[in-house]
């Protein structure tokens, strides 16, 4: 078959291992006689766009290990979501540099984006072999039995809800951390796995799954207060009453991405508002918010081994599947493999199975009280994360 030269770009939000698959495919790549030169994109379709490209096959092994053990998007990142118009630019430029294989690192946006780049070149007839390769701090992925960014995102959320209970043991009151999910609540669930002794937080979890009451939520915390003496609440940025819609998102400026999404992680208006109804409605206090927000996508020093390791496995699996042609346009499922002991396996699967659409957290890993997590999810997420800093207390 004739040599094409490859485009690999990255999508939507950061994460600790995005960079893992982004060096994964590039060794891949390497591998093959089939690939002429690997060009990273920089900032996604922008930069295709705009002709703005690193050749990464000029990069030294020390180089792409370096890139690979940094967190964040090292060729940047956008949320351009493509109309026809972009797609008929895009052909034109990949026609000018011989490419045959594109490559986008990402989460459910990114990969819809990736389908209609697919879907445009096979009504354009340009040859085009298009991969999305997942990425998703929120775990949302439907193709996937847990995503790349997820493990490490959770394993900052449970080693930063463990500090806060230890802050809170000490001077008591209510904590309330606001965490990253916007319809999936798998990184505030993550929060559970901070607890060993029977006492830890958090004491309460609130996911988006679960319709959210005010009042309901004073009742949990006055009787968490009773018991513990002091309350610790994760609590997703999600979170949304019988209404369906987001409390966060009534509370914020509204801003919405190309893909609808609306800004709700970088603002403190959630924990702040949920603080001044337990001051006001159950008299306490000592009530303090923080709102974890980007710090648990990029967060340098805590990224999970599984997750490292499995995201650059994804990286080399999308340009082996591509390369060996059984589909034009798909993505890497990543399934868990049965048996008591944890193992992943990776597999090609259409493109449409990870697009746009999200899922959420299945209801048996959802405690029956409507806020907290059962031991099923412990079990499922505990893998992924892997063993976190002990500590110890009186």
């Amino acid at each position: 078959m004739k040599k094409m030269n490859m485009v690999v770009a990255q999508s939507g939000g950061p994460s600790m291992v995005i960079n893992q698959s982004l060096v994964g495919a590039v060794a891949e790549a390497r591998k093959s006689p089939r690939i002429g030169k690997i060009l990273g994109a920089r900032h996604g379709i922008l930069g295709i766009l705009g002709g703005d490209y690193v050749d990464l096959r000029k990069q030294s092994a020390k180089k792409l290990a370096a890139i690979a053990a940094t967190p964040s998007s090292a060729l940047g990142s956008c949320r351009r979501k493509p109309d026809a118009a972009d797609c008929r630019a895009i052909f034109e430029a990949f026609r000018k540099l011989d490419v045959g294989y594109f490559f986008y690192i990402g989460g459910n946006d990114s990969a819809d984006a990736a389908r209609i780049v697919a879907e445009e070149a096979e009504k354009e007839g340009y040859p085009l072999t298009v991969y999305h390769i997942p990425k998703t701090i929120d775990n949302d992925l439907r193709s996937c039995d847990h995503t790349p960014g997820f493990g490490s995102a959770a394993r900052f959320v449970a080693c930063a809800i463990k500090g806060d209970d230890l802050d809170n043991r000490a001077l008591g009151g209510v904590k309330i951390d606001v965490i990253m999910g916007r319809d999936a609540g798998f990184l505030t669930a993550a929060s559970a796995l901070a607890r060993v002794r029977e006492d830890d937080g958090p004491h309460l979890i609130y996911l988006p799954e679960v319709p959210f009451s005010e009042d309901g939520f004073v009742r949990d915390v006055k009787a968490a207060m009773k018991k513990y003496g002091r309350c610790v609440c994760a609590v997703s940025e999600g979170i949304r009453g019988r209404d369906g819609v987001p409390i966060g998102a009534k509370l914020g400026s509204g801003e919405r991405d190309s893909h609808g999404n609306v800004q709700m992680s970088g603002t403190g208006a959630l924990g702040d508002a949920l603080a001044r109804v337990l001051k006001e409605k159950a008299k306490i206090a000592r009530v303090r918010a923080d709102t974890f927000g980007y710090l648990q996508r990029s967060f340098p020093g805590v990224a999970s081994e599984t997750d490292s390791r499995e995201a650059f496995a994804a990286g080399q699996c999308a340009v082996r599947a591509a390369l060996k042609g059984e589909l034009s346009k798909g993505t890497i499922a990543i399934l868990r493999a049965k048996g008591r002991k944890y193992q992943a396996a990776f597999a090609p699967r259409p493109i449409a199975e990870a697009a746009k659409y999200t899922r959420s957290v299945p209801k048996e890993f959802i405690a029956r009280n409507g806020h907290d997590v059962t031991g099923a999810f412990i079990e499922y997420a505990r893998p992924l994360v892997g063993a976190l800093p002990a500590t110890g207390t009186f």
